[in-house]
């Protein structure tokens, strides 16, 4: 037909979505949205054939663009693959009457899951494959293993899959004795797989319709699943439920929580259908979880100060705490782990991790594990065993590769078992590190982790890191890829801001809800101080972040958009308002204590309203941008970033690169396997070196 576009050629122009008027009116103000249709009403499906065809011309005028740049495409992915060893194993660890280890082989896109006998000694001959991921993954475009649990006898493997990125997984069960795969088979699963009853019952959860797990279920080996059990009903929206074993695997652990609230409960793991013993009724903004040795719960809170403290409490009177470690301004005490002999405490002071051994018979002997560094990420790895004599650590820093240790806790000495190896050379001395502190426009110093060539000289590009959100800290640790731009002149940067908790609780706190744009103001401060400090220049700086890091993204290119020389956002949470309007969304009502709730909130609607990256688009000059998007994404639903490029490319001003791809095959995490996704980081930098003009 004269006149219709060739879909097979390269198109010459990006995609205009259409514009089709729609707007609603809140709290007395009128909010339009007219590319609301990009959202397919039967979502979670995506048939909708506008939709579609919109997503795939993006992603057609993306290969047209990065096309030209295939070459350094590939030089970046060789370079990063370079310096993963393909053939590889995990430091094997003892549980029970086993020792546990992972393998990767030469080419591999996945892991084998190995054991060997303790009584085997050395015996290679008594290796056992428990687990294939290649063979499961082999003939699928997206493969990711969820839970994977050996049950007590050691017997059998509860292990769980997904397969198109929906993080809907189905579990399954196989006799490790024979290679059998029994014929349990849970679809729907979002949640560990938990043994309980003598190895014949396991506890899950499974996903609703709106992606909560609002349930803790018993499935008995070799019954129907029509028979199964809800152990546990969740009646809140807000909240989700999981299940868990305490360390000594006497106790189920149930527990429901939102972002600021939680609630556990203890059932016999002999008699997971006996009486459940509630720890503490729900108090809105506590959090708590709970362990149990000798009759004592240990529960780590933070009712009484917002960096938590340790408390313990009779089984028999669960609810009555008494202090046993006091919460500190100093001190933020992140997680506690029981053993038989003593505990190990968990935290960060001054934003740097710090681990010591506590004994139950004596609580002012405290042993601290010492770290060589200034700056660095450590913390407690895989330890299984409830009567240990070891612990394993992981260890690493912004020059250090990943490090695994075990730590004599009688002996108070560190042994390293395995340092990361980077089979193309890496030579530590030419890299040097700095944490930096920068005042923010309200006076509160900002931490920055920054690493980079000793060789780098004057002002050159640098790349700023940023997250921000729900308490997740960001570590300062090592990472392969990034040597391609920092071997590149890039100085790397990782902005430690509010509403991370990298600094405490409070350092939490002052970036959510009515205080969230803290957090993008201290994004841009802290540009703008590594700029003072003579790292780099504006329109030098390239920034990138993810999923809530993407809608901090998105703000600061309203804020500021003359900083940036490249911004890449992926899978970017920039529609807040319309997504927490929308409380049939998976996510949405577990959300509001984060972001606050516009529907019954006029405050909190007027808020969201002023910073969300989507509503704020106008016409002005945008810095170039590389957005992702996942089809099955659960957590950012595909049609956020597709609206934010579509409202874009109608109203900036410039002639900057705008490109938008959507991987119609996976989710939240992009493409699974190990070498597939580094591919999507050698398209991420390769875009950041086209954009600043750097040659190499």
């Amino acid at each position: 037909m004269q006149g219709m576009a060739d879909s097979t050629q390269a198109p010459v122009s990006p995609p205009v979505a259409a514009k089709k008027p729609h707007s609603f009116t809140m709290h007395g103000t009128r909010v339009s949205d007219d590319y609301a249709w990009l959202r397919d009403p039967g979502y979670p499906e995506v048939t909708d054939i506008e939709v579609l065809a919109h997503l795939e011309a993006e992603n057609r005028w993306f290969e047209a663009r990065m096309a030209p740049h295939q070459d350094r495409i590939d030089t970046l992915f060789t370079e990063m693959r370079a310096r993963i060893k393909e053939a590889d194993t995990s430091v094997p660890q003892k549980d029970g009457d086993y020792l546990y280890w992972i393998e990767f082989e030469e080419g591999a896109e996945y892991k084998k899951w190995w054991r060997r006998p303790v009584a085997a000694g050395d015996d290679a001959g008594a290796n056992e494959l428990i687990l294939d991921e290649v063979a499961l993954a082999e003939g699928k475009e997206y493969f990711r293993l969820g839970a994977i649990s050996v049950s007590t006898s050691g017997k059998l493997l509860a292990f769980s899959i997904d397969d198109n990125g929906s993080e809907r997984f189905t579990a399954y069960v196989k006799n490790l004795a024979t290679g059998e795969m029994l014929a349990d088979e849970i679809p729907g699963t979002l949640s560990a797989l938990v043994w309980v009853a003598n190895d014949t019952g396991l506890v899950y959860s499974l996903a609703n319709e709106q992606w909560r797990t609002d349930n803790a279920r018993l499935h008995w080996l070799g019954q129907p699943l029509e028979s199964d059990i809800e152990i546990y009903h969740e009646d809140d929206d807000g909240f989700r439920v999981g299940a868990s074993l305490s360390s000594n695997e006497k106790w189920l652990i149930i527990g429901a929580s939102d972002h600021e609230t939680s609630e556990a409960w203890l059932v016999p793991a002999n008699d997971p259908l006996g009486e459940q013993v509630l720890v503490k009724p729900r108090e809105k903004g506590v959090e708590y979880d709970v362990d149990e040795r000798e009759g004592v719960l240990y529960i780590h809170a933070n009712d009484t100060h917002e960096n938590f403290r340790l408390a313990t409490a009779p089984l028999a009177s669960p609810s009555e705490w008494t202090t046993l470690i006091e919460g500190s301004d100093e001190f933020y005490l992140t997680g506690v782990d029981l053993f038989r002999d003593f505990y190990v405490i968990e935290g960060r002071e001054r934003g740097l991790d710090r681990i010591a051994v506590h004994y139950y018979d004596d609580p002012a002997r405290i042993e601290p594990i010492d770290f060589p560094e200034a700056s660095y990420s450590a913390g407690l790895s895989s330890n299984p065993e409830w009567h240990t004599d070891k612990l394993r650590l992981s260890y690493e820093s912004m020059v250090k590769p990943a490090s695994v240790m075990d730590y004599d806790v009688a002996a108070k000495t560190l042994e390293t078992l395995k340092v990361q190896e980077i089979p193309s050379g890496y030579d530590e001395s030419l890299y040097a590190t700095e944490r930096l502190e920068i005042e923010a426009r309200d006076g509160t110093l900002i931490p920055v982790s920054v690493v980079y060539r000793r060789d780098r000289t004057g002002a050159g590009p640098l790349h700023l890191y940023g997250y921000g959100a729900y308490g997740i800290a960001i570590d300062p640790g090592f990472s392969t890829a990034r040597l391609s731009l920092v071997d590149r002149g890039f100085a790397y940067a990782i902005a430690h801001i509010r509403g991370g908790d990298d600094m405490g609780r409070a350092w939490y706190k002052a970036g959510k809800l009515d205080q969230r744009t803290n957090t993008f103001n201290d994004f841009v401060d802290c540009a703008k101080g590594l700029v003072a400090r003579g790292f780099t220049s504006a329109g030098q700086i390239s920034i990138s972040g993810g999923s809530a890091g993407g809608e901090l993204m998105g703000a600061v290119i309203n804020s500021d958009p003359e900083l940036w020389g490249a911004v890449v956002a992926h899978v970017p949470f920039v529609d807040v308002l319309n997504t927490m309007l929308d409380e049939d969304l998976p996510l949405t009502p577990g959300e509001w204590p984060e972001w606050g709730n516009p529907i019954t909130d006029p405050a909190a609607f007027a808020h969201i309203l002023s910073y969300s990256p989507y509503d704020r688009v106008e016409a002005k000059a945008y810095p170039p941008l590389m957005v992702t998007a996942g089809l099955n994404d659960p957590r950012v639903t595909y049609w956020e970033p597709a609206k934010w490029v579509a409202k874009l490319r109608e109203v900036k001003t410039d002639a900057n690169e705008l490109i938008l791809k959507t991987n119609m095959g996976a989710g939240h995490g992009g493409k699974s396997g190990r070498f597939e996704s580094l591919k999507e980081t050698a398209e991420e930098f390769a875009f950041i070196l086209w954009q600043l003009g750097i040659e190499g």
